[in-house]
């Protein structure tokens, strides 16, 4: 049977709004669950992974369903907590509509102020749902004005009652209702009815409810106001990059796309797919756009937790799983391969906050790699590499807490153990003056013996032009076989560091003497004695250690500026300037890697979480002397200079 009267519903709001328990409260009051469960008891629907429960706190968005007055609404319940803001950034790509919970003690918070600004970008639909409105001392005028100083001016409280006192606000939001309101000064229920929900659909109004999850005080009127106020998936028209056009909904052929990726125990990955136009039935294909690829596939799923619901067809605004797709990614685009349609990609926020793993043991060495690629397919804010100069295995997530979960993940789904650590730092090493020296190797232990003799010099390069081999090698006393030996003992040396075991970077080498044996050289003997040469060269030509400067874009309300820019003062950070954007300063500055490694709890901290940041690499600098000595000295004590 197909549905035709649906809701797509987003559930957000600042950590421990009760977002889940409000969930549990729809769906008992819709007769979808039998008993209502509690975060407490680690029963509820949304809730189900180990690590939600032990928690007590949501971690990954949950998929959730229920009827109400001959309307389906799909529900996701989406973490309040900044490390897993992917869930809140990907869920929106799947929904029509939100509801914003918002908890009555605390009002308006950090995360809801967050999320809200996501709202406004995709223009969506909102409710307001105050909740535990039943806790003692609750005072609703200053929610209500919080809610209007912090939200929206447009928030408005809705009683069905008596919507004749909201109709100035109706008719504000629709020019042809405006017009009759001012020649007339009334209008009828029916048209602040009609308006009422135009103007919430268009974005314009944003009504408050009031109630209480724990004791289902307002789910009645809430579901009521989602039904009457929310849009169906055919009152919104969704732009698709197709000549342009948008497509019509139901009467279009195929086409959505794959917001999520999540791993089932028993099923395996199961790809969620937004439905936005047309049908998809069961045991058929599709055409992937984007992977220009078509796929066969077999089952259709509805999600109600973790529990999978058969669906033979799905149709426009459905939200659906898929399992056991091998070649279909998160961000693709679904459709009929003779109507193409291309989804614009979700853009997920970066990593921040970084740390090395090493696994525990040589069986968690053979089975990391395949794990990690589990999870960072599962989640696209969680990164892994290798660091080609530092030799570690990288991890890097949204926060602390994201990465110690995703770390759990490893031994509770893999059986993999890891410890953590701080990342190093990829110093890397130059010089700063010119100097020439001999590098001369010669052995001599009986038979055949090795010898190779080079003079170099060395000269600093600019910053970032990396390296430059000059031959000037007159009358042969390198014959030409021997010359690459030497180049190549100089780029081995320089690989491995002088100083302090960092890389050699912008230098000039020029080979302009030597001499050879006309039978104990060798091309080892010249890369043994261009290496010491390099090695002496770089002692002798001023040495200095360099650190990677990262551009550090931080956006902050403008009572923070001060403490922020105090702090990256104090992490050797130079302000480069300010800017505002919408209601916050983006204040721009560069500043050492070395500093930044805790920089995303620190900034949380310091903002009481109201501060959010990006970095990518800029250049490199000099370390200043002082926090260079211990680093050079420390590597001097484990590395005794090699003798000629």
């Amino acid at each position: 049977m197909q549905i035709k009267n649906k809701r797509t519903v987003i559930l957000l709001g600042h950590a421990q709004a009760g977002k889940t328990t409000l969930s549990e409260s729809i769906l008992f009051h819709c007769k979808a669950t039998s008993r209502k469960g509690t975060v407490q008891e680690g029963n509820t629907v949304s809730d189900y992974n180990w690590d939600e429960i032990e928690r007590k706190s949501s971690i990954n968005a949950s998929f959730l369903l229920c009827e109400y007055s001959d309307t389906r609404f799909q529900i996701i319940d989406v973490p309040g907590f900044t490390d897993f803001h992917a869930e809140v950034v990907s869920s929106l790509r799947a929904v029509d509509n939100a509801v914003v919970v918002i908890d009555a003690s605390n009002g308006v918070e950090v995360g809801t102020e967050k999320h809200w600004e996501l709202l406004e970008e995709a223009a969506l639909p909102r409710i307001i749902f105050v909740n535990k409105i039943d806790k003692p001392e609750i005072d609703r005028q200053k929610l209500i004005e919080d809610i209007q100083n912090n939200l929206s001016k447009n928030a408005i409280v809705i009683d069905s009652s008596s919507l004749e006192l909201v109709m100035e606000q109706v008719a504000e939001s629709d020019d042809a209702l405006l017009e009759k309101y001012l020649s007339e000064g009334k209008l009828t229920l029916d048209e602040i009815s009609k308006g009422l929900h135009k103007a919430v659909a268009n974005a314009k109004i944003f009504p408050i409810l009031f109630g209480s999850a724990q004791t289902d005080i307002g789910i009645e009127e809430l579901l009521k106001a989602m039904k009457d106020y929310f849009v169906s998936p055919d009152e919104k028209p969704h732009m698709v990059i197709k000549e342009g056009e948008v497509i019509p909904n139901e009467q279009s052929p195929f086409s959505g796309f794959v917001f999520k990726s999540i791993f089932d125990p028993y099923v395996g990955q199961l790809s969620l797919v937004r439905v936005f136009s047309g049908k998809l039935a069961s045991n058929s294909s599709f055409y992937n756009v984007t992977q220009k690829t078509t796929e066969r596939f077999g089952s259709i799923f509805l999600l109600q937790g973790k529990e999978q619901r058969n669906l033979e067809v799905a149709s426009c605004g459905d939200i659906i799983a898929i399992p056991k797709l091998k070649q279909t990614q998160t961000n693709d685009s679904l459709s009929e391969q003779a109507h193409p349609v291309l989804f614009e990609p979700i853009v997920f926020p970066e990593a921040m906050m970084s740390a090395s793993v090493k696994p525990k043991t040589r069986q968690d060495e053979e089975k990391i790699s395949q794990a990690l690629a589990k999870l960072t397919s599962e989640d696209p804010t969680f990164r892994v590499k290798v660091d080609t100069e530092t030799k570690e295995m990288v991890i890097s997530g949204l926060g602390d807490l994201h990465l110690h979960i995703m770390v759990g993940r490893l031994k509770k789904r893999f059986n993999v153990d890891v410890e953590l650590g701080k990342p190093k730092v990829p110093y890397k090493e130059t010089i700063t003056k010119t100097a020439k020296v001999q590098g001369k190797f010669k052995r001599q232990s009986g038979g055949r013996g090795q010898y190779g003799d080079c003079w170099i010099e060395v000269h600093p390069l600019e910053r970032g032009k990396g390296f430059e081999f000059v031959d000037k090698i007159v009358g042969g006393v390198i014959p030409r076989n021997f010359i690459p030996s030497v180049e190549k003992g100089v780029l081995k040396a320089m690989a491995e560091g002088v100083i302090a075991g960092y890389p050699v970077v912008d230098i000039q080498v020029i080979l302009f003497d030597g001499s050879y044996h006309e039978v104990d050289s060798s091309d080892i003997a010249f890369q043994i004695a261009g290496a010491m040469a390099l090695r002496k060269a770089v002692q002798q030509a001023g040495p200095v250690l360099l650190e990677p400067i990262m551009e550090v874009e931080v956006y902050i309300p403008e009572e923070y500026l001060g403490a922020v820019s105090g702090d990256l003062n104090a992490r050797r950070g130079r302000t480069l300037g300010m800017e505002a954007k919408g209601k916050r300063q983006a204040l721009k500055a560069n500043v050492p890697l070395a500093e930044m490694f805790t920089y995303a709890s620190d900034l949380r901290s310091l903002t009481q979480g109201k501060g959010s940041y990006t970095m990518h690499f800029s250049h490199y600098e000099p370390v200043p002397a002082k926090l260079a000595q211990p680093i050079i000295a420390a590597y001097a004590e484990r590395h005794k200079p090699e003798e000629e």
